[in-house]
């Protein structure tokens, strides 16, 4: 009888003991997503606040004027939009947008919001890292040796944001809908 006993409460300590572990480990995964869901939420108030949608979203027009695509959001610059023609003596010493501010015309040539949706022809293969630098140092695609990022992207004022709020918007990032849209390349000045 006492063997049973001692058996039986070996049984019951083992469980509990696992239960415990398990109950840990579930409140850790909890903790866990509710930080990543706070982070990511914390990424879309950025990318709202600093007006990512402007450059970066296709437009639609409503009767208050054009918003972002809901369906486009963040994919960059359409590439299937065909730019008008413009005189280049004209706009001289301007910078010229197009319809969807995701095309720009400058000294520099013509630049083009990027895709920043998780998509492969967007930010789908970038790591934080990559993100970092881009948003920091300027880099094209977040790669050592690579261009500086055009205007009218204001990359110098977002390096002076907290490394914790950029990785908040990566995380948000990375988190929507991806769209596929490779974003052309840019064209340089027109002598």
């Amino acid at each position: 009888m006492k063997t049973h006993i001692f058996k039986f409460a070996t049984i019951a300590a083992v469980l509990m003991l696992i239960g415990c572990n398990n109950s840990k480990e579930e409140k850790q995964d909890y903790q866990n997503k509710e930080s990543i869901q706070n982070q990511i939420e914390r990424g879309k108030n950025l990318v709202d606040v600093i007006g990512c949608n402007d450059c970066h979203s296709p437009k639609v027009m409503t009767e208050r004027g054009p918003i972002p695509d809901p369906n486009r959001l963040l994919s960059g610059h359409d590439s299937n939009e065909v730019l008008p023609s413009f005189d280049p003596e004209a706009v001289k010493g301007y910078v010229l947008f197009n319809m969807n501010s995701t095309a720009v015309v400058g000294p520099w040539g013509t630049s083009f919001a990027g895709n920043l949706t998780p998509d492969d022809t967007g930010i789908g293969t970038w790591t934080e890292a990559q993100f970092l630098k881009a948003m920091k140092e300027g880099k094209y695609k977040g790669l050592e040796g690579s261009r500086q990022l055009l205007p009218p992207m204001p990359w110098p004022a977002y390096s002076n944001m907290p490394d914790e709020d950029i990785k908040a918007i990566f995380a948000y990032l990375k988190s929507i809908k991806p769209v596929e849209n490779i974003v052309p390349q840019p064209v340089p000045p027109i002598q």
